[in-house]
């Protein structure tokens, strides 16, 4: 039996994408799956479906700091946020970190997954740093995020993702049989798994010996 394509749609400016993107690391080695980091901007999703982040309703926002902090527990992913993250977050806005990621991506995809990683901990001069990026290709890729081939193909990403029907992040399409099959949020995998015949292990699975 072929290995199943899951491609990860994801921004760093959303926590939950983070701990979707975590286990899913987990997973591939486990699985028989084949992991496609897809870098999208979640604010041109929202946009094009008319949805709206979560934390700018206060009861919601509230309810969500207490959630995020329960899943990063239980999923062991360093999550912290505080009760002004999520104004401070949404005021800052992700478009220009999706668009350094995809410039690697494009460029160095092996650095795909850490600095997506190290985005998520800290800020970008930090982050590239961290991610084993050296201070050349740093400097490169940032003089890269403005030109349209970075642009191009960050919104064509997006757009992808809006085409199988995501309306917010993490968004999972898993092809199998033929046809994709759209997951939304971190904690959808277990029915993920059951989808393509694999077992859920929880959300830390030992790796197979």
């Amino acid at each position: 039996m072929g290995r199943t394509v899951v491609e990860l749609f994801y921004d760093v400016i959303s926590p939950y994408s983070w701990l979707g993107f975590e286990v899913l690391c987990r997973y591939r080695h486990i699985w028989n799956i084949d992991l496609s980091f897809r870098p999208a901007f979640l604010g041109g999703i929202m946009q094009a479906t008319g949805n709206k982040p979560p934390g700018m309703l206060p009861k919601r926002a509230e309810y969500l700091l207490k959630d995020i902090k329960r899943m990063a527990k239980y999923y062991q992913v360093p999550v912290q946020i505080l009760g002004d993250d999520f104004q401070r977050v949404l005021g800052t806005g992700s478009l220009g970190a999706m668009r350094f990621i995809t410039a690697i991506d494009m460029t160095q995809p092996q650095y795909v997954e850490p600095l997506s990683r190290e985005f998520w901990l800290r800020f970008w001069s930090q982050a590239a740093r961290q991610a084993g990026l050296s201070s050349e290709l740093a400097q490169k890729t940032l003089e890269m995020i403005s030109s349209p081939a970075v642009k191009n193909r960050l919104k064509g990403t997006t757009d992808e993702a809006i085409k199988y029907g995501a309306f917010g992040m993490p968004a999972v399409v898993a092809h199998f049989n033929g046809e994709p099959h759209l997951f939304f949020g971190c904690d959808r995998l277990e029915l993920l798994g059951s989808i393509i015949g694999e077992k859920w292990l929880g959300p830390v699975p030992s790796p197979k010996m």
